[in-house]
């Protein structure tokens, strides 16, 4: 199984890197875990095309089943996601998990996506939100592997 993590930018803090490098070293054991960055349209001036731009080249980078996280998608628990990764590794070897810019995605990725998905209403920074989403992906695992790190 390949997880694939395609979002905007690059994280700049070391501690979020570390912290994302410990659990891609704990997913090793169940899968291949990538981060894709592609690059921020910063300069851009135009909202709807930066946010077109930026959608283009995150579709691009993804591969397999795409599961786009925005904060409108339906919620999912830690098991259902659990649940999910099971169901979709069924009919996909790759799951790219698609984190999109400040402003968004457009509403061709939304539309390519098989699934949008949501952790809450509460807006994350998008850096933060890597180092949750790795952890949930690995929390995942863990309760697909019937391991007590779940509680």
């Amino acid at each position: 199984m390949k997880i694939n993590i395609v979002a905007v930018g690059k994280i700049k803090e070391k501690y979020f890197t570390d912290a994302i490098a410990e659990y891609a070293k704990r997913l090793s054991r169940f899968c291949e875990f990538t981060i894709l960055e592609v690059s921020e349209k910063s300069t851009e001036t135009n909202i709807t095309k930066k946010t077109e731009v930026e959608s283009e080249l995150l579709l691009a980078a993804c591969k397999g089943t795409i599961v786009l996280l925005d904060r409108l998608g339906k919620t999912y628990s830690s098991p259902q996601l659990a649940s999910l990764i099971d169901n979709i590794s069924v009919s996909s070897s790759t799951i790219s998990f698609v984190i999109g810019g400040s402003n968004g995605v457009s509403q061709k990725l939304k539309d390519a996506s098989s699934y949008i998905i949501s952790f809450g209403s509460i807006t994350y920074p998008h850096q933060l939100f890597r180092v949750v989403l790795t952890e949930q992906i690995y929390r995942a695992f863990t309760i697909n592997n019937s391991m007590p790190y779940h509680k």
